[in-house]
């Protein structure tokens, strides 16, 4: 046998609900055992569609060739919904926490010709869950999602792994120094060896999409008999830097570490890697130690049911991305498919990636908490398109947005500015842990930290003005941000929902509209509708149609109210925009710009217009005026690019009865990477009531033409 071996456990397992695990001794009648085809999740099962709490799959499979007297055999869960605990052939090989990494486990001394493997899963509602225990993030608790829904399941792969004595544990590499000849990575791996040995750690890093040579280095090592780490330097020849789309080239190389035991190929790890570094400077990133301006999205879930995701889905999802003009993705509050990272490296997206941990904790979490930090970022701590960690995503008290009393009001502040637990202990604890183990990329310790004067700093930003009543409107965020401008430093969260097109909101809600349940929309498909009448009266809709345009208008208008602002303060103070959120991962009316099916909304062609790396806008402050009061707007040119830019202008004011009152048409050449340049400011008295338009239009040398409409609506009231 040539090791590494992998036999992939997929295909029709048994599995049986219990109410008690019985510590693998379950009764070996067939007609008490259902049938599933695996990885999945239990709910997939049409039996099982409701169904929470605890499962015992079961699988007969036969042992690989015999390999000789060095060979040992793993079983490698490599994801379980929540809790899971393998048998086999009875043998007890222990429980396991934790849903987004691989759990492994020696099973050389009792692996036989023929084999049951039994493994129970559990994966239960927790009914207090601002007291969580489980570490699965937004999968636990979420207003974006049916609460019904269950992960529970073998959602990857379980394999049997066939190794020689020396098997490979974690291997981490990362960008220690950049030249123009060389890149010094720097490694640490760990090993298991059944037998002190002399061992060879071979290299081999292989260019996948750019040119240049394969380049293999060998270093010799004693190993002791026993787990062990070892760490040093390789240097990269000619690098070719990993880059966003939108800077250059995502370059990436295929490394494969062979470990020999003596002359003989024992282990082999594959994993794609990128050169590059990335900073936050004052929350201004920095890729490759140049400056650049963060333009994206929250990313939930690619689909609540993490088994059925893709490799395809996930690159159509990036995608969907760059066409949006984005080089960023917040995967927020948990760790996604697999294939989710691969598609980013892929794509050039820089991902900022959350801990799946999602509002408060109990304080028992803390040891497993950190056991967990340090099995993801080992795992997952490879990929380039990786920018940062963050802990946790808002470590405060969840209030229901349907409860607007007092006391709900207050519970939310406290945990906001006071002392928290979650935040103050948990948090900061994990910060640390990820700034020893991954000293390559920041670490922020929660998001949505708001500062506070003379106790901390704060993080980045969510602002819901314009959608939650406990915010404010829109125009009260204005006053907001002139009050404290570092709290725009970094903004990772905003938005309003809408509805999905009319023919796509049918496929899960009646297409009459008189007939749509709305209680069960807000129970089980996010709908927050008292939320949503604070600012539309979307009530009077009369159709599907109506209902769509109505929502997906306001969404746009609150969207771009935050980007106009935020990239006017480009650099000044802020580094970054993420908007919530690209899409939705079940069937939604969400806060998404694209539905769970893919279609996207009027909002996705909106977004991507004010992302644009080439951006004309104004900043009006008060949509409403009054006849006889001096208007100034003023109009702003952007430049994202990291290179100059041509870009043709037309600046058009029309009055209510559509008479031109204004016109500029002028070429621009933007210098690369500028921040908001002024170039008009028109001054205005209205002299009639009515709806005054301003419609900026550019073109710029790569060609295509994009408008930006502004209105101010003008009334004869004092």
């Amino acid at each position: 046998m040539t090791f590494p071996t992998v036999i992939a456990l997929n295909g029709t397992w048994d599995l049986l609900p219990v109410a008690t695990f019985q510590q693998g001794a379950y009764a070996a009648d067939t007609a008490a055992w259902l049938k599933q085809e695996l990885p999945a999740h239990w709910q997939q099962h049409p039996y099982f569609a409701n169904y929470a709490g605890r499962m015992v799959y079961r699988r007969q499979f036969a042992a690989p060739p015999a390999a000789g007297p060095t060979a040992r055999h793993w079983l490698r869960i490599n994801g379980a919904f929540y809790w899971s605990h393998p048998y086999l052939n009875g043998v007890d090989l222990g429980r396991n926490e934790g849903y987004c990494f691989a759990h492994e486990h020696e099973v050389t001394p009792w692996l036989a010709a023929d084999n049951t493997l039994l493994i129970e899963v559990e994966c239960p509602y927790e009914p207090d869950t601002n007291q969580k225990r489980m570490i699965s993030g937004l999968f636990a608790h979420w207003d974006a999602v049916d609460p019904a829904i269950n992960p529970g399941g073998l959602w990857l792969p379980v394999e049997l792994i066939s190794s020689g004595p020396i098997r490979i544990g974690h291997v981490h590499l990362s960008t220690h120094t950049i030249g123009d000849a060389a890149a010094e990575l720097r490694f640490r791996v760990t090993l298991d060896s059944s037998v002190a040995t002399d061992a060879t750690l071979r290299w081999i890093i292989t260019p996948l999409n750019v040119g240049g040579t394969v380049q293999t280095i060998e270093q010799p090592r004693a190993l002791a008999a026993g787990t062990q780490e070892l760490a040093g330097m390789l240097s990269l020849r000619d690098p070719q830097l990993w880059w966003t789309h939108d800077l250059g080239d995502p370059a990436l190389y295929q490394v494969r570490l062979e470990v020999l035991a003596g002359t003989t190929l024992s282990d082999v790890r594959s994993f794609r890697f990128g050169v590059r570094t990335f900073e936050l400077r004052d929350w201004v990133p920095h890729l490759n130690g140049r400056r650049m301006f963060v333009r994206g999205a929250n990313y939930p879930p690619t689909d609540m049911r993490l088994a059925t995701v893709t490799a395809e889905q996930c690159a159509a999802d990036l995608r969907l991305a760059v066409d949006c003009n984005m080089n960023m993705l917040r995967v927020c509050s948990h760790i996604g498919h697999p294939a989710l990272l691969d598609a980013a490296d892929e794509a050039g997206v820089l991902i900022w990636q959350d801990l799946p941990f999602q509002w408060l904790y109990r304080r028992d979490v803390l040891p497993e908490a950190e056991r967990q930090t340090r099995q993801i970022v080992q795992q997952h701590g490879n990929h380039p398109s990786i920018a940062l960690w963050c802990m946790h995503n808002e470590p405060i008290y969840s209030a229901d947005p349907r409860n607007h009393s007092r006391i709900e009001q207050l519970r939310s502040y406290v945990s906001v500015f006071a002392w928290s637990w979650n935040r103050d202990r948990l948090d900061t604890h994990l910060q640390q842990v990820v700034r020893r183990l991954d000293p390559t990329r920041p670490a922020v310790r929660s998001s949505g930290e708001f500062g506070v004067p003379l106790l901390r700093d704060g993080t980045d930003a969510h602002f819901y003005y314009g959608w939650y009543p406990i915010y404010g409107s829109l125009r009260q965020w204005a006053g907001f941000i002139r009050a404290l401008p570092d709290s725009i430093r970094f903004v990772s969260e905003f938005g309003a929902q809408s509805f999905p097109n009319a023919a796509q909101s049918a496929r899960f809600m009646p297409a009459e509209i008189d007939a749509i349940d709305w209680d069960l929309l807000a129970r089980r498909h996010a709908f927050q509708p008292d939320v949503m009448a604070n600012w539309i009266d979307w009530r009077a809709a009369r159709s599907l149609d109506e209902l769509a345009e109505l929502s997906q208008a306001y969404q746009i208008q609150v969207n771009r109210y935050y980007i106009d602002r935020l990239r006017f303060h480009k650099y000044r103070p802020t580094g970054g925009v993420l908007m919530f959120m690209l899409h939705d991962a079940a069937p939604a009316v969400s806060w998404s710009v694209v539905d769970y099916w893919r279609e996207p909304k009027r909002s996705y062609a909106a977004l991507r217009t004010a992302f644009s790396a080439q951006y004309l806008f104004s900043l009006v402050e008060d949509e409403t005026a009054h006849i006889g009061e001096p208007l100034t707007i003023p109009i702003y040119l952007i430049n994202d690019a990291r290179h100059a830019a041509e870009v043709a202008v037309i600046a058009q004011l029309n009055g209510p009865a559509g008479e031109l009152l204004a016109r500029i048409e002028r070429d621009y050449t933007l210098p690369a990477d500028s921040m908001a340049l002024e170039i008009e400011r028109l001054r205005l008295t209205p002299t009639s009531a009515g709806e005054y338009r301003l419609l900026l239009t550019w073109q710029t040398a790569a060609g295509g033409e994009q408008t930006n409409l502004y209105t101010v609506a003008v009334t004869s009231g004092s």
